[in-house]
């Protein structure tokens, strides 16, 4: 059985910097549509069922972002993209949605 590929963690408190620093990042919104109507910290809308047929979207030169409502589809994804596709830059945003309303902004919605 082949072991799942380590995916690094980004706080939202890192990924906020690395915002405001204007790092040219590719965030992955990996969630349901509904959950992306509610709030949204931008990037790419590929749901996680959708991913995969949406390889070609998602560049392989820039850090990529994966988020969703609290961090395990985005992690699951992220494994995908290393672990089965040589997507070499990914992250998981740890915490999701959930850890940026609590650590960043507070007036974000979670559905």
């Amino acid at each position: 059985m082949q072991s799942l590929p380590t995916i690094p963690q980004i706080t939202p408190r890192e990924l906020k910097a690395r915002l405001d620093a204007g790092d040219d990042l590719f965030l992955l919104d990996v969630r349901e549509l509904q959950e992306r109507e509610i709030s949204h910290i931008g990037g790419e809308f590929i749901p996680k069922d959708t991913v995969i047929q949406n390889l070609e979207r998602i560049p392989r030169d820039r850090d990529v972002i994966v988020y969703c409502r609290s961090g395990g589809r985005s992690q699951w994804v992220a494994q995908e993209l290393k672990g089965k596709h040589g997507f070499e830059r990914v992250l998981n945003l740890s915490g999701g949605m959930l850890g940026w309303a609590k650590e960043v902004d507070g007036s974000v919605r979670v559905g």
